[in-house]
C-alpha cells in the first residue's frame, strides 16, 4: 500500500501537526513535521477527512488525556524504541485528503496494533465533546 490510500486508521505518518495552543496564538502553520497517528478516515465526495493524533516525546501533564506508547507498538509504528513516546487524544488536526497543502502521499512510518489502538480511539469517541479540533483544510 501507497500514497494516499496508505493513510488509514492507526497507521503512523510524518504530518506539520499544528497544536492547540500555537493555533490560539494565531499560528497556521505546524512548527516542525513530526510523527503523528491517523485517528480515522471518514470517506467523503469532496475529499475524504481524516484526523491525526500528535505523536510526542514530552510528557502529558496529568490532566492531559494521553496514552504512553509501549515499545512493542513503537517498533510496529516505525518509531524510536528507546525513547518514551506519548500519543495526545484530547486535541487533533482534521484535514482533507487530495486537497491537503500538507500531505504527502509517501508510504507510512508503521502502523499500531488494533489491540492497541482501539480501545484509545473508542475513548476517544467517549470523550469527543471535550477535546480541540484544529482544521487544517481552511
Amino acid at each position: 500500500m501507497s500514497g494516499y490510500d496508505a493513510i488509514q486508521t492507526a497507521t503512523v505518518i510524518r504530518y506539520p501537526y499544528l497544536w492547540a495552543r500555537e493555533a490560539g496564538k494565531g499560528e497556521t502553520e505546524g512548527r516542525k513535521d513530526r510523527p503523528v497517528t491517523v485517528g480515522v478516515r471518514l470517506t467523503r465526495p469532496d475529499g475524504d477527512l481524516v484526523v491525526f493524533f500528535p505523536i510526542t516525546t514530552k510528557q502529558p501533564e496529568k490532566a492531559r488525556f494521553a496514552a504512553e506508547i509501549p515499545v512493542i507498538e513503537k517498533r510496529r509504528a516505525g518509531l524510536n524504541a528507546d525513547l518514551r513516546l506519548w500519543i495526545i487524544l484530547d486535541e487533533f488536526n482534521s484535514d482533507i485528503v487530495g486537497r491537503s497543502f500538507y500531505l504527502e502521499p509517501e508510504p507510512p512510518l508503521g502502523r499500531f496494533s488494533k489491540a492497541f489502538f482501539l480501545p484509545l480511539l473508542r475513548e476517544f469517541i467517549a470523550r469527543r465533546k471535550s477535546v480541540t479540533e484544529i482544521s487544517r483544510s481552511k
